[in-house]
């Protein structure tokens, strides 16, 4: 059954620019690169992928001068196919893996994301945006054990990315590790406290804590450091919901819908705030355009609308 509560959000993923270039690498495989990472960062994600692809081709291959050197470039992390075909094993192609990963995960293409990730951990171990990344992307396909084996392995790397400790409170909201989130959040706060994810996601933990005043509070300064993302907004919806505060609530999900109106969770909402305040035909367009956003929410939505006129009707006799 959906919640009311989204889940915890994860952060932004990790670009991985051009640190290790080597001498072995051809100037066309870092143009393709650069191209890519500037399309990634539009979000020409296709446009993207194709140029990394380009990349990899360019920096994974020996011509046939260098066939001889062939064992001098490769290593333990070398398959057997690679190595049969004279494959180079550059890291600089590591970090190509990376941002196609990266690209593929917007796209929500998740298993050939992690697959990209594998790729540049093989290439070089100790690359710690691979591994944040992929326990993203395992997290996404619902592999909670394994996202979180990647999470630490990146925190075992550097302990001080706010990114990670964001990453791992995600996971362990999951898995209803309460408790574990809040202190994975508040490291991450500690670390960066500019940025309003892990201000927002405290707050969806506080929310299962019942804490409403202290998740009022995060989701209020996460819209202090940025009003121009709804998730706050949303939250923020809920929580009113929850100290009856319906009108509060209709003005924030409508917020959140302004800013992204494709999102089924927020009509859903505002619908059932619509409800519990009587003005129905609202909320049957609401209702509507949620199950247009998301057909499979059907009979969840038929539920929680009964119990929004049952809140109603308590109301009116209580007053």
């Amino acid at each position: 059954m959906r919640s009311w509560i989204n889940t915890l959000v994860v952060a932004a993923f990790l670009l991985c620019f051009c640190g290790i270039i080597t001498g072995q690498t051809p100037s066309n495989a870092v143009n393709f690169y650069q191209h890519g990472t500037s399309k990634l960062t539009k979000n020409d994600l296709d446009g993207a992928i194709a140029d990394f692809t380009k990349a990899i081709e360019l920096s994974s291959r020996l011509g046939p001068a260098k066939n001889n050197n062939a064992s001098k470039l490769t290593n333990e992390f070398t398959t057997d196919a690679e190595a049969a075909n004279v494959t180079v094993v550059d890291p600089f192609t590591a970090q190509v893996y990376c941002n196609r990963g990266i690209a593929r995960m917007r796209k929500g293409e998740y298993d050939m994301a992690i697959q990209d990730f594998t790729h540049a951990i093989r290439i070089r171990p100790n690359l710690t945006e691979a591994y944040l990344n992929r326990g993203a992307a395992k997290r996404a396909i619902g592999d909670p054990t394994g996202a979180l084996a990647d999470t630490e392995k990146a925190l075992s790397f550097k302990g001080d990315l706010y990114h990670a400790y964001n990453n791992r409170a995600s996971i362990r909201y999951d898995l209803k590790d309460f408790d574990g989130a809040l202190a994975d959040l508040n490291r991450a706060i500690e670390l960066n406290s500019k940025i309003p994810e892990p201000f927002y996601n405290r707050a969806y933990v506080r929310v299962q804590k019942r804490d409403f005043d202290g998740a009022m509070e995060d989701f209020n300064h996460a819209i202090q450091l940025n009003d121009h993302i709804a998730e706050p907004y949303h939250g923020r919806g809920t929580v009113w919901m929850m100290k009856a505060k319906f009108d509060e609530a209709i003005a924030d999900f409508s917020h959140a819908i302004e800013l992204q109106p494709t999102r089924s969770i927020s009509y859903m909402n505002r619908g059932l705030a619509l409800t519990v305040r009587g003005r129905d035909e609202e909320a049957k367009k609401d209702f509507e355009k949620c199950l247009e956003l998301d057909p499979t929410v059907k009979a969840d939505l038929e539920q929680r609308i009964a119990s929004a006129k049952n809140i109603r009707y308590a109301l009116l006799v209580k007053n």
